[in-house]
């Protein structure tokens, strides 16, 4: 592999959180291909685990050959085709007709020495370096763009009624905005891509201290073990990519 990509070791899991009737979560973990994600199905709409596996196969698909610049295109181009399939679907009798299909999505891209974040929706990406925890993505969300738009303190814009109500998703709207933040990798840094479920359970110090474990697998059981002792009730989804 020409990348380097045999330095990065990853992990991933997910789980049914305790109010939910299905696990409408799903990720993807590939370094063989330098590509991870996660993927949430919107909450309160019918067949979210349907449009977060489509949103995962589309990413498995992606060709391990070319370059990172070319890589972000077909990513892009992918999603785009995932986000129209979902609106194509909401109109199908198998779906009950008329009803809305939508998930979040968070990608990792690497290569040797330069990595790719893109992402539309809630679900975020970390990078651990240096120890020291940095958000890499924004929330695409009502609660987001208030602090942004300085409508509303940050305490205010969380206690807003509609504070989780997603500004971006994929097969929400006909044009799926996608954004992309590009970085350069150092020796020892660890990326964490999860689900609003498992964030939201944790503190930014709980996520740090996972991350600054050794191998990934170890990391992913420390944060599904602190999240679980709370009374989380939304599915929980974290990949760990660590070189």
């Amino acid at each position: 592999m020409s990348w380097g990509l045999r330095q990065w070791r990853s992990a991933g899991r997910s789980q049914q959180g305790r109010a939910r009737v299905r696990n409408e979560d799903a990720f993807l973990d590939c370094p063989q291909r330098g590509c991870w994600a996660v993927a949430d199905g919107m909450g309160g709409y019918c067949h979210g685990d349907v449009a977060s596996q489509w949103v995962v196969s589309s990413l498995a698909a992606l060709s391990a050959q070319d370059d990172l610049d070319r890589r972000v295109g077909a990513l892009r181009q992918g999603l785009q085709g995932v986000n129209q399939r979902l609106r194509d679907a909401r109109m199908e009798p198998a779906t009950g007709g008329d009803v809305t299909m939508g998930s979040t999505v968070v990608a990792l891209l690497l290569e040797s020495g330069r990595a790719a974040c893109i992402w539309a929706g809630d679900s975020r990406c970390y990078l651990w370096r240096q120890q020291n925890l940095y958000q890499l993505s924004r929330d695409h969300s009502l609660a987001q763009r208030l602090m942004d738009e300085r409508q509303l303190s940050v305490v205010q814009a969380h206690a807003h009624p509609d504070a989780r109500a997603l500004t971006r998703a994929v097969g929400a709207r006909s044009r799926l905005q996608l954004e992309v933040l590009e970085l350069s990798t150092r020796p020892g840094d660890v990326f964490l891509l999860c689900s609003d479920g498992l964030y939201q359970a944790l503190s930014h110090g709980d996520l740090g201290c996972a991350l600054s474990l050794g191998a990934p697998r170890q990391a992913v059981d420390h944060l599904f073990t602190r999240a679980l002792r709370r009374p989380t009730v939304d599915d929980l989804t974290a990949v760990v990519v660590r070189s």
